[in-house]
């Protein structure tokens, strides 16, 4: 039981890291700070960027611990790491695609303070990057 825990406890901090990974990549994505356009500006836009940015990068790690736990803990857990990292690089680009295939500024849109229609098509796109990652791990 203690071993279990040790991994909960190791797979959370790697999951949290990989958390603030995809956070920190959509805040340089986006203008601004994106936490005060969420807490303080109280931005719906970006909080449905980044709520589907924080589900998207849980199923890549989920998928990867699930798939990957008889392989040995340390394999299991470098997977995690490879993968979930990877997961961050290909929704930033992503997310840089969508804004050169549509007019405007994708992070000033999915920023704004009222609610912009391109933060669905935003979060869409994340989720939609993370279903085919997960369909590549899944055997």
């Amino acid at each position: 039981m203690l071993a279990s825990i040790g991994y909960a406890v190791a797979y959370t901090a790697v999951g949290l890291v990989l958390l603030a990974l995809g956070y920190l990549a959509l805040d340089l994505l986006t203008p601004g700070h994106l936490g005060r356009r969420i807490y303080e500006d109280r931005s719906v836009s970006a909080a449905v960027v980044l709520a589907a940015g924080f589900l998207a990068q849980g199923a890549i790690t989920f998928t990867t611990i699930w798939t990957n736990a008889t392989a040995g803990f340390g394999q299991a857990l470098l997977y995690t790491v490879v993968f979930g990292v990877l997961g961050v690089l290909l929704q930033a680009g992503a997310f840089v695609l969508l804004d050169l295939l549509t007019p405007g500024k994708l992070g000033a849109m999915v920023t704004e303070v009222g609610f912009h229609p391109a933060s669905l098509v935003s979060a869409a796109a994340q989720l939609s990057v993370a279903a085919i990652i997960v369909a590549s791990i899944w055997p």
